[in-house]
């Protein structure tokens, strides 16, 4: 029987220029919560985003944010189940790499703020806006005044290209992860490390688990759910690997 249900949002729940979540997703949610199925988002966005994008069943779910370096419970707010933190000087010298590429924005996360040194003007606009985000502008990386626990490459040229100058360095020491065509994410932790912090807290064993993705950061994730589906529209490399996938999420919620 499955019990929890985590599922990434960009590509997946939110596809192509979707902003918003369908009501069809929220039903599902609701009916799921009567069977004590929980649903948990789980994101490389930050905690307020996705507490906006779910907000009619904000405080009824669990959230497995920035890539899983730091975990939520359900509540109002709802209580921290599990952080993990970048060491801040290696965190501090990837920022100052990733802005010495031209073709590159760095995206720095506290608990709940998103820290940019922008280059270029359009790009607060697109983390408030878009993403969804709190934002705080900055001069330089060494003024973010709290815990790192992300660190995150915007690249106008695409992910695999900032990836190939980044990862031979920084993948030694942190998680490095393509998490969508135009983000590089690096971590302590990753979206397996999450689940399985949130999968302890509230008791619940991985073979009672399903899990939905489609890019690289997914993959630690769906490796240990009990039940995984990619995407159709994922990464070639995960479909070979997954052989359940699908084209709505709530397609699948709804056979449960």
């Amino acid at each position: 029987m499955i019990r929890l249900i985590a599922c990434d949002i960009d590509g997946t729940l939110l596809q192509g220029e979707e902003t918003a979540i369908r009501p069809a997703i929220f039903q599902e949610i609701r009916r799921l919560r009567k069977r004590n199925i929980l649903f948990c988002p789980a994101s490389g966005r930050q905690y307020s985003s996705l507490r906006r994008l779910f907000a009619p069943v904000a405080g009824e779910l669990p959230y497995l944010c920035e890539n899983g370096a730091v975990v939520y419970g359900p509540g109002d707010p709802g209580p921290v189940l599990g952080k993990t933190l970048m060491a801040r000087e290696p965190a501090l010298a990837l920022c100052r790499e990733i802005l010495a590429l031209p073709q590159c924005e760095v995206l720095i996360s506290g608990a709940d703020t998103s820290y940019l040194c922008p280059k270029q003007e359009d790009f607060p606009d697109h983390i408030r806006y878009f993403v969804g985000n709190n934002v705080s502008l900055l001069p330089a990386p060494e003024a973010v005044g709290e815990e790192i626990l992300k660190v995150s490459a915007f690249c106008r040229d695409g992910a695999r290209s900032a990836e190939a100058l980044l990862a031979p360095r920084w993948g030694g020491i942190f998680r490095c992860a393509v998490a969508g065509e135009r983000w590089l994410d690096f971590t302590l932790a990753d979206k397996g490390t999450g689940f399985l912090q949130l999968c302890g807290a509230l008791g619940v064993e991985l073979p009672e688990t399903m899990a939905f993705g489609d890019n690289d950061n997914d993959l630690p994730m769906l490796a240990i759910a009990g039940k995984s589906y990619v995407m159709e529209g994922a990464a070639e490399h995960l479909r070979r690997r997954f052989p359940l996938h699908c084209k709505r999420v709530e397609q699948i919620l709804g056979t449960l």
